[in-house]
């Protein structure tokens, strides 16, 4: 193996860790399950989404509008960041159900979330999927908007978004995806 390809992997499995570490142990992206969908398990009983509504919603995107839809977030019971995302998503007026699962990737399969999108926890709202750290403006933005897109991600878990504060922030891109995989450039953060 040449030097390249083994610090790639020592590299991967260092932020695999530090992903544990900051989720509270147990619920890094299933990568290897998404790369390989016949691993993955039968897809856990998705429930229809279901009510959202934002304290301060973008142009067009009324209370009314926004409370008709509820965001259910499937995330595991110990991650902590997910919990701290779900709480922002309620501070900015959401109506979230948490359904806890101790495997996300058949929610993740389920929902067409391409493996190099992944976080740690997966949400859908509207017919929308919503993968990871998104900021809730964002999300009420989508919903306001309604772009033809499958939904929005935030690959990983950036230091300084929303349920992952602390001393240090670096930027990120919120990404909209295709059920094709294809991505552009939804905001910079």
């Amino acid at each position: 193996m040449s030097s390249f390809p083994r610090r790639a992997a020592v590299l991967a499995a260092l932020l695999s860790a530090s992903l544990v570490a900051a989720c509270g142990g147990d619920s890094a992206p299933a990568s290897a399950a998404a790369a390989d969908p016949s691993a993955a398990a039968a897809p856990a009983a998705v429930s229809a989404p279901a009510t959202v509504s934002a304290s301060a919603p973008p142009a067009g995107a009324t209370p009314a509008v926004l409370a008709s839809q509820q965001v259910v977030v499937y995330k595991t019971p110990t991650c902590g960041c997910c919990k701290a995302w779900v709480d922002h998503l309620r501070a900015n007026g959401f109506d979230v159900v948490e359904r806890d699962s101790a495997d996300l990737a058949p929610v993740k399969a389920a929902h067409g979330v391409p493996g190099a999108l992944e976080s740690c926890h997966t949400a859908v709202v509207d017919g929308y999927v919503i993968e990871g750290h998104v900021p809730a403006d964002l999300v009420a933005k989508l919903l306001a908007e309604r772009p033809e897109v499958a939904g929005l991600a935030v690959p990983g878990m950036p230091a300084g978004s929303p349920g992952m504060e602390g001393p240090y922030k670096e930027a990120y891109d919120v990404l909209a995806f295709q059920k094709d995989g294809r991505t552009t450039v939804y905001a910079r953060r």
